[in-house]
């Protein structure tokens, strides 16, 4: 298991950023679209927010990226479609979510 950490911009408007965190209530993201994200390998995923910054921690397993249930790609397909609504790529020509590199560990540090 490894943590992967990701950044990804939200449009900087009140109602669409407080939308976009009712979408990730608990129980309020569609059944097959968490079925999907721990089929391709994610153990464990939580999602922090600073203005209209969202960050990503991402617990995989030793295989990640895994092959999603093609039987839920439309389903995902349409999930995304909705989030486009509320998120922007970072910079302009990326990915949506951009994986961070890790600049400072504590344990890493002498003492």
């Amino acid at each position: 298991m490894t943590r992967r950490v990701f950044a990804l911009d939200l449009k900087d408007e009140a109602a669409l950023i407080a939308a976009y965190e009712a979408r990730h209530a608990p129980g309020a993201v569609w059944p097959d679209v968490v079925r999907d994200i721990r089929d391709r390998g994610f153990l464990d995923m939580q999602i922090w927010r600073v203005a209209d910054r969202l960050v990503m921690v991402a617990e995989v397993a030793d295989d990640f990226p895994r092959a999603g249930d093609p039987g839920l790609a439309d389903t995902v397909a349409r999930w995304e479609k909705e989030m486009d609504a509320f998120q922007q790529p970072i910079r302009p020509d990326s990915e949506k979510w951009l994986e961070m590199s890790q600049i400072f560990a504590l344990g890493e540090q002498s003492q």
